[in-house]
């Protein structure tokens, strides 16, 4: 589903035509090998005989063609990219940290949509969320939380998710995505300890208009509509716009009703103005939303689920409702020696969830859950200029930064559980109401942030940072029952954290194509109110982690590939973990474990050998075990941490060629994950699993049209799974099944 038309059309169809070739390559949602050896065996082999036989094509878009004197062949390298991980543009190659770069012709080749498909290129990077789109949670190299209280965070134009519920929309104009590992706490501050999960939108062209739309169908009775328009008003004002809509049948039907309870359908826009007075001046507004009606939840006994997938028995559906707004202004000044920027965001959003609580037959429980969320962040942030950095001697510079954060948040939940008769207690016998929680929570902090890098003789960088956070939160909740069986109970609090985090970093250019680095920083997330938890729980403190790592960069066969290599070690103080509440079904809650340690490596690599030919790969291994003295109502040392595959992977390629005044591409990718624990006593499991996708079409001009296939070989797996008062005593949903279609569209 996913959008070819996001962003600049004209460009993409200029490449295009000059260079002959189709998009660049990325694995897309569902990228499959199974666990069979005969089948892993048999795309590898694919890939590399469809690689080895490709006949050479012109150059592939996003490509760099150095130039050459006439008559010769253009040297083929990796196209350029920068990143903003570090808040100031850079080349991801020279900075001491690891980031993946998702851009934009790799979301488009892929038909990308969300977040969560992106993060199959990015090793150690897992996402544990729902089928119903507002429950997505990433973690990286075993590092997450609660939607209400993330160890990774998700920025849209530089505006935080402070709560995870509103981090997994539909792309739309989406430039690129950026997966940046390890503790970012130094310059991003709280919920930044696990890393984060930086998307930025492309700006409007101030020189033509461009545009398009597609429209991919596919099983299911699924199918989109998306179409955006950008360019100049003035020579120095430029807008655009883009729309899109989806929807789609659900993978999973009730016995009972024989209907699916997990639909899906969502409708998004965004509209931005960019205004650049003078070479020196921008400032951008990029307004935006979501309206998205999902079904019900698609859990069941787990099981169930992997006996019968896809088939759930429950006598109420129920239904999820999303509605999310967005205002993002940025300024930019670029001075001959300081650059200033300021960025405010402004974010609302409101969910409506009922679903069957006891997701069984019986109608025995039902919730009802109404959550609003408004947000205020502000930043603002004084850097030296590119090209004017402090200069120490001949040999040695400084480039700085400093900034100051704001945020506020104010967070509202209304969750009522209805009890059939007897539920409760035998000796209830009316039905029941149990409000639990109705709950507001206020949010405010302000962080102050400072970073320098001194580098000598162009080859040996030293970079410190610290940032100083303060947070205060408060709370009022209450949990009572309809009619008064028990007394209600209230809890009215307030508490305040204040953190200090450090970051330093060395990197070394053995050569100007060859970076050796390696850091050190620690990580924090402020503690916290629960809504509902059990006696006792109400609150839970501080998490705290130091990350070490070091790694190499490089570039490789005359530029032509990129590669990366990373060891990290990770230890947790004080582990926040998300606990179902067994006193209320379907209530979470946030509780400290003790310690924890991470460790792992991380490999990626791209290469495009031919002109028609791009080939790459990542891999991830994390080993992540609780601590000595780790408890959680039992002894959890020596234990998994939850939802962290021990291995992460992805490797594809993408092959072009022309055939008359056609260009014919055909692309193939697959995604594998390890072993994963569901919970931190390991009492149940998901098995390693792989997922390949496939892709294929043919473009003319401005029109293209393409087949696609999700999980070729149907691939069955359990992506997420918690402990529940059910028959084998967890609950889960089945992970996306097979899906096909096709996908066409129009640019101008």
């Amino acid at each position: 589903m996913g959008e070819w038309v996001n962003g600049s059309m004209r460009d993409r169809e200029w490449r295009l035509g000059h260079n002959g070739l189709m998009q660049t390559m990325t694995p897309s949602s569902e990228n499959t090998f199974t666990s069979s050896p005969r089948r892993i065996a048999t795309l590898l082999l694919g890939l590399g005989f469809t690689a080895a036989l490709s006949v050479p094509a012109f150059a592939q878009t996003g490509q760099t063609q150095d130039p050459k004197p006439s008559g010769q062949t253009p040297r083929i390298t990796a196209p350029p990219v920068t990143v903003t991980a570090q808040k100031e543009p850079a080349d991801p190659q020279r900075l001491p940290i690891s980031v993946t770069t998702v851009t934009k012709q790799m979301l488009d080749n892929a038909a990308i949509e969300i977040p969560s498909d992106a993060a199959r290129y990015a090793p150690n990077t897992f996402f544990s969320e729902f089928t119903v789109r507002k429950l997505s949670n990433p973690r990286m190299r075993g590092v997450g939380s609660s939607p209400t209280n993330p160890g990774v965070t998700t920025y849209f134009d530089g505006v935080p998710q402070l709560n995870a519920n509103s981090s997994s929309i539909t792309f739309l104009d989406v430039r690129q995505v950026e997966f940046v590992r390890g503790p970012q706490s130094a310059l991003f501050g709280r919920n930044a300890l696990g890393g984060l999960v930086n998307v930025e939108t492309s700006k409007p062209s101030l020189t033509a208009w461009t545009g398009g739309f597609a429209v991919p169908l596919g099983n299911h009775a699924a199918w989109d509509l998306n179409g955006n328009i950008s360019g100049p008003v003035t020579s120095t004002l430029g807008v655009g716009f883009a729309m899109g809509y989806g929807e789609r049948d659900g993978f999973t039907r009730n016995s009972v009703t024989n209907n699916f309870v997990d639909n899906r359908s969502a409708t998004s826009f965004k509209g931005q103005a960019l205004w650049k007075p003078s070479a020196a001046w921008e400032a951008r507004v990029i307004m935006g939303g979501e309206r998205a009606r999902d079904g019900d939840y698609a859990l069941t006994d787990l099981a169930a689920a992997r006996s019968n997938a896809f088939v759930t028995a429950r006598n109420f559906e129920g239904q999820n409702d999303r509605n999310l707004f967005s205002t993002t202004v940025l300024a930019r000044h670029e001075g001959p020696n300081l650059v200033f920027s300021t960025t405010t965001g402004i974010l609302r959003w409101t969910t409506l969830d009922t679903t069957d609580l006891d997701y069984s037959p019986l109608p025995a429980a039902q919730r009802s859950n109404d959550e609003k969320d408004l947000q205020f962040t502000q930043e603002l942030r004084v850097a030296s200029a590119a090209g004017a950095p402090i200069k120490f001697g001949s040999n040695a510079a400084l480039r700085w930064q400093s900034g100051v954060f704001f945020f506020t948040q104010n967070y509202d939940q209304n969750a009522v559980n209805s009890f059939a008769p007897f539920v409760l207690s035998p000796f209830v016998g009316i039905p029941v109401d149990q409000t639990s929680p109705l709950a507001a929570l206020n949010d405010k902090g302000f962080g102050v942030y400072g970073q320098g890098t001194v580098t000598i003789n162009d080859r040996f960088d030293v970079t410190a940072g610290a940032r100083i956070d303060y947070e205060t939160k408060s709370a009022d909740m209450t949990t009572s029952f309809s009619p008064a069986i028990a007394p209600p109970s209230s809890v009215i609090a307030e508490q305040s954290y204040t953190d200090v985090s450090p970051q330093f970093a060395m990197a070394y250019r053995h050569q100007p194509n060859l970076t050796f680095f390696a850091s050190v920083g620690r990580g924090f997330k402020a503690g916290g109110f629960n809504p509902a938890s059990p006696s006792g729980s109400g609150t839970y403190g501080e998490e705290r982690t130091w990350n070490v790592e070091g790694g190499v960069k490089t570039s490789f066969a005359d530029n032509k590939g990129t590669a990366s290599a990373a060891v990290f070690v990770i230890d947790w103080d004080n582990l926040q973990l998300n606990q179902l509440n067994l006193a209320v079904p379907g209530q979470f809650y946030i509780a400290n474990a003790g310690t924890a340690r991470s460790q792992g490596i991380e490999l990626e690599v791209s290469v495009r050998p031919r002109a028609d030919v791009e080939l790459f790969g990542a891999l991830g291994t994390t080993r992540a075990t609780f601590g000595t003295g780790s408890f959680l109502g039992a002894n959890i040392a020596g234990n998994t941490l939850p939802n962290t595959p021990q291995v992460t992977g992805s490797f594809g390629t993408q092959l072009s060629r022309p055939v008359a005044q056609l260009t014919v591409y055909g692309r193939a990718e697959i995604a594998f994950f390890g072993e994963m624990q569901y919970d931190e006593t390991n009492t149940q499991s998901q098995g390693a699993y792989s997922l390949a996708d496939f892709r294929g079409g043919v473009r003319h001009k401005h029109t293209f049209v393409e087949a696609w296939i999700r999980n070729a070989f149907d691939t069955r797996y359990i992506p997420l799974a918690f402990p529940y008062q059910s028959a084998s005593g967890f609950i889960g949903e089945n992970g996306r099944p097979r899906t096909f279609g096709v996908r066409a569209g129009v640019s101008f």
